[in-house]
C-alpha cells in the first residue's frame, strides 16, 4: 500500500512539472511559428513593410517606450503629448540589468517577459490547484497560455511579467505568506498601473475574511513599487504624480468612457462603416452593408445553440458547424472588429463568469477581479481592453473554471482561441495594430 501510494505521488509530481511547461513551450513555439513562419508568406499591410526572420520583429509598438526607457532613461513634459512617462518601471529596470550584463535589447526584453510568464504558469498552475483541484488547474493553465492575447507574452510586453508577481502576491496572500505578499505586490505595483489595484484588493479581503493585523500591513506594503515610482517623479520632474500625469497623452480623459464603449458595441453590432454613416447609406450611396450585422448575428445565435444545446450535435457537427463559424471570423473579420470583440469579451465577458462564480472562488480572487475591472472602466479609453484585462488573472481563472465544469465546448472555445490567437500574432508580426 505505501509503495502504491509512492507511485502516486511521484506519477502525480511528475504531471504537476510537465504540464505547465508543456504548454508553456507549446504555446510559444506556436506565437513564434506564426510570427517568424507564417506572416512573411501572407499578403503585407503595406508595399515598403516585410516581416522579418530575426529578433526586431518581436519590437514594435510598445516594446519601443521600453527600448527608450532602459537605453536613455524616462522622458515627460506636462504637454498633453505621449511620454514614456506612463510606462512603469521594473520591466524596463529590468531589461537594462541584463543589457549591462551584455544582452541586446531584444534579446533581455524577450528572455524577461517569457521566463516570468514561464515562472507565472507554475505560480497560477499550483495555486488554482490547491484550491479546485488538478483539472481546474490544467484548464486554467490552458486558457491563460493560449487565450487571443497571451501572444503578448511571448513579445516585449510587460504581460508575462505582470502575470507571474499579481498571480504570486495573490498566491501568497491566500497562504497566509504576509512578507512574500508585500514583496510580490511591491514589484507588481511598480510592473502596471492595474497593480494598484491590487492595494484595496488585499486590503477588502482582509477585512472580509477578519485577518490579523499584519495581513493590512501586507496590503499597504504593496504600494511600496509606486511609491518609489512616484518618490522618483518628485525628484526628477518636481511632481509625485507626474506618471499619472502622462497617462493623459494615452488616455485623454479620466473616468468611465460611455461614448467609446458605445462607439465599440455598435461597431461590433453593425460595423464600423455603417455606424460611422449612421447606418443610413454606405460611403458608396446604397443601402447599408449587411455584412457585419449578419456576422454578428450568426456568431451570437450560433455560439448560444452550441453551448446550450451541445447534445443535440453530434460530435462531427458540433466540430465542423464550430470550426466553420471560427473560419468565418478569421477571414472576414478584420482586426479592429476582432479587438472589440474580445474587449468586451474579456472586460465583460470575464466579469460576468467572474460573478457567476464569486461563491466558489477565493475572496481575493474575486476581490482583486472586480478592483481591477473598476480600475479599467475609470482609465478613461477603451485602447487594449483585451490585453489589459487579460492581465488580470482571475479573469482567467474564472473562465479556466467554467471550461472545466464544461470540457466539450471548452476544446472547442480553445480551438477558437487559437484561431484567434494565430491572427493576432501574424498582425503583430506586421505590424498591424492588435491591441
Amino acid at each position: 500500500m505505501v509503495k502504491v501510494q509512492i507511485v502516486i505521488k511521484k506519477v502525480l509530481w511528475k504531471n504537476d512539472f510537465l504540464f505547465p511547461a508543456a504548454i508553456w513551450f507549446a504555446s510559444r513555439i506556436f506565437i513564434w511559428t506564426a510570427m517568424l513562419l507564417i506572416a512573411p508568406k501572407l499578403p503585407l499591410p503595406a508595399e515598403d513593410f516585410l516581416p522579418h526572420f530575426g529578433w526586431g520583429i518581436f519590437d514594435a509598438w510598445d516594446s519601443i517606450h521600453y527600448r527608450a526607457i532602459a537605453t536613455s532613461g524616462y522622458e515627460f513634459a506636462n504637454d498633453g503629448k505621449q511620454h514614456n512617462l506612463a510606462f512603469f518601471p521594473l520591466f524596463p529596470l529590468s531589461i537594462w540589468v541584463l543589457m549591462k550584463l551584455g544582452l541586446p535589447f531584444e534579446l533581455a526584453g524577450m528572455l524577461v517577459n517569457n521566463l516570468a510568464f514561464f515562472a507565472g504558469l507554475y505560480c497560477l498552475y499550483f495555486w488554482v490547484k490547491e484550491h479546485y483541484g488538478i483539472n481546474a488547474a490544467h484548464w486554467v493553465t490552458a486558457v491563460v497560455s493560449l487565450y487571443p492575447s497571451s501572444m503578448f507574452t511571448g513579445v516585449i510586453y510587460t504581460e508575462g511579467l505582470y502575470l507571474f508577481l499579481s498571480t504570486a502576491t495573490l498566491r501568497a496572500f491566500d497562504q497566509k505568506q504576509y512578507g512574500w505578499t508585500a514583496l510580490w505586490g511591491a514589484m507588481a505595483t511598480a510592473t502596471r498601473p492595474t497593480g494598484m489595484a491590487l492595494i484595496p484588493a488585499l486590503a477588502i479581503a482582509a477585512w472580509k475574511e477578519r485577518r490579523s493585523p499584519i495581513a493590512y500591513i501586507a496590503a499597504l506594503t504593496t504600494a511600496i513599487g509606486v511609491l518609489l515610482f512616484s518618490l522618483y517623479c518628485a525628484i526628477y520632474f518636481g511632481n509625485p504624480l507626474a506618471f499619472i500625469e502622462a497617462q493623459k497623452g494615452w488616455r485623454p480623459t479620466l473616468g468611465f468612457d460611455w461614448q467609446g464603449w458605445l462607439n465599440m458595441f455598435m461597431q461590433i453590432v453593425v460595423g464600423r462603416e455603417n455606424w460611422q454613416n449612421g447606418w443610413v447609406q454606405n460611403p458608396s450611396g446604397g443601402i447599408p452593408d449587411p455584412w457585419y450585422p449578419l456576422l454578428f448575428g450568426l456568431s451570437v445565435a450560433s455560439g448560444y445553440l452550441l453551448w446550450r444545446f451541445p447534445q443535440r450535435f453530434s460530435s462531427v457537427k458540433l466540430f465542423y458547424g464550430f470550426y466553420a463559424l471560427a473560419l468565418l471570423l478569421l477571414i472576414l473579420a478584420s482586426e479592429q472588429w476582432l479587438n472589440n470583440l474580445l474587449n468586451l469579451f474579456m472586460v465583460l465577458g470575464g466579469g460576468y463568469i467572474l460573478w457567476h462564480l464569486h461563491t466558489q472562488l477565493t475572496p481575493v480572487t474575486v476581490i482583486y477581479g472586480f478592483c481591477g475591472i473598476g480600475l479599467l472602466l475609470a482609465s478613461g479609453g477603451t485602447i487594449s481592453l483585451s490585453r489589459l484585462a487579460y492581465g488580470i488573472v482571475p479573469l482567467n481563472i474564472a473562465i479556466g473554471v467554467l471550461l472545466s465544469r464544461h470540457p466539450r465546448q471548452g476544446y472547442l472555445i480553445l480551438g477558437v482561441f487559437m484561431t484567434l490567437l494565430a491572427k493576432i500574432a501574424v498582425g503583430f508580426a506586421q505590424e498591424r495594430w492588435v491591441g
